[in-house]
């Protein structure tokens, strides 16, 4: 599983009244960060996501598990 350009993820943002930024994945609970901008929370929500994908793909292969993708339209 590899995050393509198809692929979009909903990011909740926080900005911190200390400064900084943090942010979570909707759709993949354990993909949390943070950044000083908003630029830096981005590239590390990035690296957060695709840390969590190859997570859940090796678990998959090592339990002989089968990861499908399923379409699904919205309005």
């Amino acid at each position: 599983m590899q995050i393509n350009n198809t692929n979009k993820y909903h990011i909740i943002v926080n900005k911190s009244p200390d400064g900084g930024y943090s942010g979570q994945c909707l759709e993949l609970a354990g993909a949390i960060s943070e950044g000083e901008t908003e630029e830096e929370l981005f590239k590390n929500m990035t690296e957060a996501i695709q840390l969590v994908l190859e997570s859940i793909d090796e678990r998959a292969k090592a339990n002989k598990e089968t990861i499908i993708e399923l379409p699904v339209e919205t309005k």
